[in-house]
């Protein structure tokens, strides 16, 4: 089983910044998040190769989406001025695998610089931006994701 959690107190009400997920989607050095129909339940898509359906959404509160290999989901909820993302898997051992070598480095990158993403959409500058460390430039240059941000430290 993976658990993997990400939290960002914002300086604003958290709520609102469920429903802009796709606005505020990291947009350098990642790949977008598309959808084959407006963000709501039953909507099918993902970012890069990673695939996707939203089956909850809760505008205001809270936005899970169920991976399309059936092995876990990501949500991201609101309480109060905490944004929290809480990705669950029950993955198989290779895909475990993958996520331990590859997959949660680039994980936590994006999921970090989509958090400050919102915090900078709350009005402030997040106090520690996030930082790419060298196996995460290392991994997405070996993938061919490219970036302006790619050399960033």
């Amino acid at each position: 089983m993976v658990r993997n959690v990400h939290e960002r107190e914002l300086p604003v009400p958290a709520g609102p910044f469920v429903d802009r997920i796709q606005e505020l989607w990291p947009v350098a050095g990642w790949p977008a998040m598309r959808f084959d129909r407006p963000l709501g339940v039953g909507a099918d898509g993902g970012h890069g190769p990673i695939r996707y359906r939203c089956t909850e959404f809760e505008p205001g509160e809270s936005i899970t989406f169920a991976f399309s290999s059936g092995e876990g989901t990501h949500t991201l909820s609101a309480s109060g001025n905490v944004l929290k993302h809480e990705l669950v898997g029950n993955f198989r051992l290779a895909t475990r695998l993958r996520w331990a070598l590859v997959t949660r480095w680039l994980h936590d990158a994006c999921l970090e610089d989509l958090l400050d993403n919102f915090e900078r959409a709350a009005g402030r500058e997040p106090v520690a931006p996030a930082r790419w460390s060298p196996w995460v430039r290392l991994v997405h240059r070996a993938l061919g994701l490219v970036s302006s941000r790619s050399a960033r430290v």
